[in-house]
């Protein structure tokens, strides 16, 4: 009996043993322990490092990357303050929080990337919607898009950062698609309004050299007044100037008893 008995001990604790492992938390992780079976079953509110743990039957462990990791959603859709469609594509850079990972089990019980494509998509879907849901299109599409991604962006950093996820970034990873009768009315305004720019700006140009030849002869006439009240003040300055512009050479014929040309006028 004693045998017996000895040998049915012997065998449970092989079992035991047998059905006991060991669990790795990989570089650029961190762990949480859950124990499925018995009165200690649960989350263990200490998150695990990297390194090698002893996992008895009924516990499991859990990774959640502690890097930075991008992900990108298509098409996601919201509405500006009329109820017009729109959608685009948003990227994200996340990560888990090692601190909260325990945390992080808690609330969502799945690996990251069902939370990335559940959880996650929801609320920044939701935030979107939120912010451009009080803006016109031409706003959303025009001067508040950047503005209205960094606020999106606040309110999912709010939201998950609590439970562990750390949203590092929130970027427009597409155009804004608009229905095709709204783009090509947008499309068509701003083509008329670089269309004005340009006429403004020519106009602005023609104005300038406009003005810059009227002062130009506004200085012509003035210097032209003050050399004619020179020339009336005096006359000397007249054969000076022909002096100047004379070459020097003397004519080849002349009338007998004409003076040489300048000479005298030089001399004196």
């Amino acid at each position: 009996m004693l045998k017996v008995v000895g040998g049915g001990v012997a065998v449970i604790m092989l079992l035991s043993i047998s059905s006991c492992s060991f669990e790795r938390v990989t570089s650029g992780h961190v762990g949480v322990k859950v124990q499925n079976v018995g009165s200690g079953s649960g989350v263990d509110p200490q998150p695990l490092s990297v390194g090698w743990y002893f996992t008895p039957p009924g516990t499991s462990i859990y990774e959640y990357k502690v890097y930075a990791q991008p992900y990108t959603y298509q098409k996601v859709p919201f509405q500006d303050k009329n109820g017009l469609s729109i959608d685009a594509d948003i990227a994200i850079s996340y990560q888990a929080n090692p601190a909260l990972a325990p945390k992080l089990f808690q609330q969502y019980r799945v690996e990251m990337d069902s939370i990335i494509l559940g959880a996650v998509y929801n609320e920044v879907k939701d935030a979107i919607s939120k912010e451009s849901g009080v803006l016109t299109v031409d706003q959303i599409y025009g001067a508040e898009k950047g503005a209205l991604l960094d606020r999106a962006a606040t309110r999912v950093r709010n939201k998950l950062g609590k439970y562990g996820i750390q949203i590092e970034s929130m970027t427009w990873a597409s155009r804004i698609r608009l229905p095709i009768t709204i783009q090509n009315q947008i499309n068509a305004r701003v083509a008329n309004e670089q269309e004005a720019l340009a006429a403004e700006a020519n106009v602005k140009t023609a104005t300038a050299r406009a003005k810059a030849g009227v002062e130009a002869a506004k200085g012509k006439a003035e210097a032209l007044k003050i050399e004619q009240e020179a020339i009336q003040n005096s006359p000397q300055i007249v054969e000076l100037r022909a002096v100047e512009k004379w070459n020097g050479v003397l004519p080849t014929t002349m009338v007998p008893g004409s003076s040489v040309p300048f000479i005298g006028k030089v001399a004196k």
